[in-house]
């Protein structure tokens, strides 16, 4: 008889415990039952969910085909009640929904409209947390298997991208905003310009004519830098973010108070050079060294003490590099997330180049059009999600060497035309000296030596007169006009600077200094 009981006692502990063990997924049943009726009593509850929530979000099936119908009738413009919806579906499957009974029963309850959006809200977070766990549930049965060509960090990309695509399926909080709101953002956006030294809200570049024309780098913009190469594309990017790390800014601390900041943090993410390369460029241009001249070590004792005192006054510079190669979408979202949780706020981040990011690992094929196609949209994301602009260098098509007018168009965009879609700006490099260094003029039979001696005077003529120039072209703008504007460049120092602030004069050929 003991032993019996204790069987009996033993039991009733195993099946409490499977009851504690055994958990269903969030759901909420009478919610769903909520909207449903609310949407069936009153057409017009949809329009409050119908931007945010999808009949998958339902956790009842069932639920999810009513909604599904009444979307689609209302979409219409016809009613949505018991009795249409009985033409919707057919035998069977009005029946495998409860039948006209179950729908009475739902609009006959007495929900009101203003509960809908309410429901809604319910449902989309219920379905958040549901999906949560099947990824949770996929990142554990992933780490546990052995699959020796799937490592740890590809696990954490795809882990890292199913949170973020989770993350923006869908935004309750989005909709209209009213005019007087968006009046009111575009007056204290204007104040903030109005009361800065530069007269503009964008992030500064350092380059006066630039900032001018474009109002500074924009927040949540994708700018793309695009040229051929040997046009000091990345030179470029290298003066516009140590120009950025050094220039005076504000940031708004975590109780909303503005607080000045002597240089915002600058991500750099280089997947061509090392981290090491991009130093010595920032060197060289500080120090006024040739680049070259560090590089080999051909520097005298002067020289090398100034490239000592340089690296010490710019070690505090707030640039930080990272070097990785063939980095993903989602590694490059995360490490700026990181970067952007900093005190002084980040202030830009370059990537350099596009074409060597990796698309998001989406477990589908992609052609490279495709694959271009997701990395643009995600560093358009990206600058949208950290509210910060996104200079992403770009690779040109060979198209422009056939061309005799060798400046670059909006299609010569390499791979995908989605760049131009995507950009918020586009701008290329050209530096017409490049190629005039390569036509020198070759020799003819029947030329004199008077004319062997013009064509070759004009050559010289034609490369002093483009010496040191670059032409920074604005081929698109959502903020304001196209246009060129011209900046010096310094080949031996990898140096853009400012006309005025330039002498003027062609860099010293000896390539010491400039």
């Amino acid at each position: 008889m003991h032993v019996r009981e204790f069987d009996v006692a033993t039991s009733m502990i195993d099946i409490e415990e499977s009851k504690e063990s055994y958990r269903q997924p969030p759901n909420n049943i009478e919610a769903e039952m909520g909207l449903l009726g609310t949407v069936l009593g009153n057409n017009r509850a949809y329009e409050r969910v119908s931007d945010f929530l999808e009949p998958d979000h339902f956790f009842d099936p069932i639920h999810a085909k009513i909604y599904d119908a009444c979307r689609q009738l209302i979409e219409r413009n016809q009613q949505a009640n018991p009795t249409t919806l009985k033409h919707f579906f057919d035998g069977p499957e009005y029946e495998q929904i409860g039948g006209h009974r179950y729908l009475a029963e739902l609009a006959g309850a007495s929900f009101t409209i203003i509960n809908a959006q309410n429901y809604g809200r319910l449902i989309y977070d219920l379905y958040l947390r549901r999906q949560l766990i099947e990824l949770g549930t996929d990142v554990v049965n992933h780490a546990y298997s052995h699959d020796p060509d799937e490592h740890a960090t590809n696990q954490i990309e795809v882990a890292e991208q199913g949170l973020f695509n989770l993350a923006t399926s869908g935004n309750v909080d989005g909709g209209f905003q009213s005019f007087s709101d968006s009046i009111k953002d575009a007056v204290e956006m204007a104040a903030n310009a109005f009361n800065r030294e530069t007269a503009f809200a964008g992030v500064p570049t350092g380059f006066h004519k630039l900032d001018l024309l474009l109002g500074g780098l924009h927040k949540s913009d994708l700018v793309v830098l695009a040229g051929r190469p040997g046009m000091g594309k990345t030179a470029l990017a290298t003066n516009i973010a140590f120009n950025v790390a050094t220039k005076p800014d504000m940031f708004t601390d975590d109780d909303g108070i503005d607080r000045p900041v002597t240089s915002p943090v600058v991500g750099f993410f280089s997947l061509e050079m090392s981290s090491q390369q991009l130093a010595t460029r920032v060197l060289a241009e500080n120090a006024a060294i040739a680049s070259d001249k560090i590089r080999r070590g051909e520097l005298n004792q002067p020289q090398f003490d100034d490239l000592v005192r340089t690296s010490q006054r710019l070690q505090a510079t707030p640039l930080y590099i990272d070097d990785t190669p063939a980095l993903s979408v989602s590694a490059l979202r995360t490490r700026a997330r990181r970067l952007k949780r900093r005190p002084e706020g980040l202030g830009l981040v370059v990537v350099d180049y596009l074409q060597l990011v990796h698309p998001a690992r989406t477990g589908r094929e992609l052609n490279r059009v495709q694959e271009i196609s997701e990395i643009t949209r995600g560093l358009k994301a990206l600058a949208k999600e950290l509210d910060v602009p996104v200079l992403a260098l770009s690779q040109l098509s060979r198209a422009v060497e056939q061309r005799d007018d060798k400046r670059p168009q909006l299609s010569d965009l390499r791979d995908s035309g989605t760049i131009e879609q995507d950009a918020d700006v586009v701008m290329f490099v050209y530096r017409e000296e490049y190629y005039l260094q390569g036509r020198r003029p070759g020799e003819r039979p029947d030329w004199t030596a008077e004319k062997r001696q013009q064509k070759q005077q004009d050559w010289e003529n034609a490369i002093e007169a483009a010496r040191g120039k670059a032409e920074i072209i604005i081929a698109k703008s959502r903020h304001g006009p196209t246009d060129t504007i011209e900046l010096r460049f310094h080949s031996e120092a990898t140096k853009f600077d400012n006309p005025e602030d330039s002498d003027g004069g062609p860099a010293p050929p000896d390539g010491n200094t400039y």
